[in-house]
């Protein structure tokens, strides 16, 4: 028999709690893959020991994925003292790679907690809860969640600045401009708080609410209970998932848009990026087109409106970029940054701004 499931919100803060992390990625280590490690490499890397890939191991985390620095690529678990195995990556689909069954009932031997982000909930599988029954580890699945609310669409605090990314697809840096608009304006001396609404984002944050697993009707319920939540801080900025115009996954993004009531919008975009991702067939709709959709489908539950754009510049050289900022500065007369090659000083004076414009 299952046994029924964890209080959800002592289990996720407890992610924070990990000092010795190993990231599973064996045989994922890409950057289209390993995304959900890449970013806890850059948001938690004081607490990242090591990254585990038989296939890559001896090489650094920096030379395997671009980011992580020092960081060891590992063959075994037995290769260091670790207190939780995270999977890391983010598949399509969300399921458990079949080969990592073993990896994974190891740890549990060990007495290593585990956490996973896929659609694949471990704490389902009688093997692995009798594994860590015996050993005393835990397992916590980030997306598993009992979220049974529906918005009431009653106003949200408004004393509390709502900022929100969008997209123009899934996948084009929404998570991170979030992050790192946030971390400027606590760097700035701003009470800001970040809401995290996806696996990696919970990961980081040890809170939120993984919405493209909740029951569609509690989608919109769900986000609007998470700011509620957070409404203490002097600002919020959500992590958008998604796009409005992505033929999968337009719901989530919708249920998120109007459950969160955003007053100010930040646009993600993907330099060079031309077709939905996954999608390989289906073009992606024009930035422009987004923008006027995005700002008339917010106002139907709270008037927004964009207040800057954070482009992917990741495939393009130095000077490419600049010419693409250029341009789009130009075209819809809103600051534009990369905020990996730029910093998000651009974004965070355009969230300030607005502040003071609604709560002077």
């Amino acid at each position: 028999m299952i046994p029924p499931m964890p209080d959800r919100h002592s289990s996720i803060a407890r992610i924070t709690a990990y000092r010795r992390i190993v990231l599973l990625t064996e045989g994922y280590s890409t950057p289209f893959l390993a995304k959900t490690a890449m970013s806890l490499l850059r948001y938690r890397a004081d607490n990242v020991i090591a990254l585990l890939d038989a296939s890559s191991a001896g090489q650094s985390a920096e030379e395997l994925l671009g980011v992580g620095g020092a960081t060891p690529v590992i063959a075994s678990l037995a290769e260091v003292d670790a207190d939780a195995l995270f999977l890391g990556i983010a598949p399509p689909g969300g399921s458990l790679p079949a080969e990592w069954r073993a990896t994974i009932l190891a740890a549990l031997q060990r007495g290593i907690d585990v956490i996973s982000g896929l659609h694949d909930f471990l704490c389902l599988d009688e093997e692995l809860q009798a594994a860590a029954q015996a050993s005393g580890a835990r397992l916590i699945d980030v997306r598993k969640n009992n979220e049974r609310q529906t918005a009431t669409g009653e106003p949200l605090p408004e004393n509390c600045l709502r900022i929100h990314t969008v997209g123009q697809d899934c996948a084009v840096g929404k998570m991170v401009v979030s992050l790192e608009v946030q971390l400027g304006l606590k760097a700035r001396g701003i009470n800001a708080g970040f809401v995290a609404t996806g696996q990696t984002g919970i990961m980081i944050a040890g809170d939120g609410s993984p919405v493209d697993c909740v029951v569609s009707d509690f989608v919109n319920g769900a986000a609007e209970a998470l700011v509620r939540r957070h409404s203490d801080h002097d600002v919020l900025v959500i992590e958008g998932q998604g796009s409005l115009s992505h033929p999968s996954f337009s719901g989530v993004t919708l249920g998120l848009l109007h459950g969160c009531a955003p007053h100010g919008l930040i646009f993600c975009h993907e330099m060079g990026r031309t077709h939905v991702k996954g999608l390989n067939e289906v073009p992606l709709r024009p930035i422009d087109e987004l923008i006027k959709a995005y700002e008339q489908t917010a106002a139907l539950r709270h008037p927004a409106r964009f207040i800057g754009i954070g482009v992917n510049t990741r495939n393009a050289t130095a000077e490419e970029a600049k010419i693409e900022k250029q341009r789009l500065a130009e075209e819809f007369g809103l600051p534009v940054c990369d905020v990996y090659r730029d910093g998000a000083d651009a974004l965070v004076d355009a969230v300030l701004k607005l502040r003071e414009e609604l709560m002077p």
